[in-house]
């Protein structure tokens, strides 16, 4: 949905149904392994190392043609070098940001998450794919830990 509704907002000129594709490969490997929270402590080599053996596995069960093309769709996202990619890796970021804010702060909050980490996580993925979206998110952010220590 994020995709169809927030295409027009991306970087570079998108394929918005690649970019839908990339993010439900993404998930359907995410739900596979695990998600993998800005507080999870998990380093990124390691979860880039359970995510790949786990998209080469699912998508090994599926008839060569069709596994290889979203094997190479799912490896488009991760490398996020295209504007599709990069649109979806921004989204994917997007998502939890928003849902953060919407609740107060949500697993933020619960986690002891700093504003730091969250420009760090958010800002190069999301400015890079949609930094008209970025902007907003930074500005949200910014808010929500001012007013957490007005608290």
């Amino acid at each position: 949905m994020y995709a169809l509704i927030l295409s027009e907002h991306a970087s570079e000129t998108v394929d918005t149904t690649r970019v839908i594709k990339m993010l439900l490969l993404h998930d359907i490997v995410e739900i596979d392994v695990g998600d993998f929270p800005i507080h999870g402590g998990t380093s990124r080599e390691v979860q880039a190392e359970l995510e790949s053996a786990a998209a080469v596995r699912l998508f090994g069960m599926l008839p060569q043609p069709q596994g290889n093309e979203l094997l190479g769709l799912w490896q488009e996202f991760e490398l996020a070098q295209t504007a599709d990619a990069k649109f979806a890796k921004a989204l994917d970021r997007f998502q939890p940001l928003l849902i953060n804010i919407a609740t107060g702060g949500g697993t933020w909050t619960e986690n002891d998450v700093s504003l730091d980490q969250v420009l760090s996580r958010y800002g190069p993925v999301i400015k890079t794919g949609t930094p008209d979206l970025w902007a907003i998110c930074e500005r949200w952010s910014i808010e929500h830990f001012q007013n957490e220590r007005q608290r």
